[in-house]
């Protein structure tokens, strides 16, 4: 059996997650694709993060972008409402963790002075490292319960798709989200790009599932990512059992599952059918597949300046 091996925000569990840094190692390592998160600007540019107000473990202030920014300091507000010259003087490089039992901040390496990368920078990363067959795996960060902290999801929707095809990569991609709305989307304006229905116990009522509801479905999550336009469903790995991987199967949609880092339940899942893992440590998972006589995805040299 075939299955991939995704890098969870690059490869959070060993470099800053959504950085430059971090897409650079999850390469050299060798993934099948690369999963990352974007949020729109206040001047509608694409970013990345995962959280759709800045984070204090991931984001920290250095400076302001100008004299008397009166939004600085930026940690803690909305993405939306600060431009990419302010959220570009963060320094996101180093993990700052809540508490002593952050269970990456032992196994992350900081890479100081690192900055926020658009959507953009990161395509021409992996296009300069010449990784033609590792997929963008494109999560659009949508809250449908907090439509005070997103983008509009047609524009955000609009603006990645747009974004891909410049970089020619929509052949190459998927689009990813919670909010079902977006699969809607993205099916009418790119129908062949892969559209993966992400979903965890939060997710699952209908102000995220573009208003369908699960009785309707006699409960099958499966069915009703196919209906709502999913062409991969997409669950939190607790939510995976032998019955869920039937009804993925009976739905005919490939199961990706999130995130998984430990190598038992990654066997586990593999045994079910999983069609790919989402894992913040491809290192781990690369092994896993070796042990197992799997076809593990290319490692990739970076291409480097020798001089004459």
């Amino acid at each position: 059996m075939h299955a991939e091996i995704h890098g969870h925000r690059g490869a959070r569990g060993l470099r800053p997650e959504n950085t430059l840094p971090g897409f650079a190692h999850a390469l050299e390592l060798g993934v099948d694709a690369l999963e990352l998160d974007v949020a729109l600007t206040a001047d509608r540019r694409l970013v990345l993060t995962h959280d759709l107000t800045v984070s204090p473990i991931t984001s920290a202030d250095v400076r302001p972008a100008f004299h008397d920014d009166p939004l600085f300091p930026y940690v803690g507000r909305p993405v939306r409402e600060l431009t990419l010259a302010q959220l570009h003087t963060l320094e996101v490089g180093v993990r700052l963790p809540r508490h002593e039992n952050d269970r990456f901040a032992p196994t992350q390496v900081p890479v100081p002075n690192t900055r926020m990368p658009t959507l953009g920078a990161v395509l021409g990363l992996v296009d300069a490292y010449g990784a033609h067959g590792v997929r963008m795996h494109v999560e659009l960060k949508s809250d449908p319960t907090r439509p005070e902290l997103g983008a509009d999801p047609r524009e955000l929707t609009e603006r990645v798709i747009a974004e891909l095809d410049r970089h020619r990569r929509l052949d190459r991609a998927a689009i990813l989200s919670f909010d079902w709305r977006i699969l809607e989307i993205a099916r009418s304006l790119a129908p062949a790009t892969r559209r993966y229905a992400l979903i965890e116990r939060a997710t699952m009522d209908s102000a995220w599932l573009n208003g369908l509801r699960l009785d309707d479905f006699d409960g099958d999550i499966a069915a009703a990512a196919a209906a709502a336009g999913g062409t991969t469903i997409s669950p939190e790995h607790v939510l995976v059992d032998a019955e869920f991987a039937r009804r993925a199967e009976k739905a005919d949609l490939p199961m990706v599952v999130w995130t998984v880092n430990e190598p038992g339940r990654a066997a586990e899942l593999l045994d079910l059918g999983a069609a790919g893992l989402v894992t913040d440590y491809p290192d781990r998972i690369r092994a896993l597949w070796a042990e197992r006589g799997m076809p593990t995805p290319e490692s990739i040299t970076p291409m480097r300046h020798t001089g004459t």
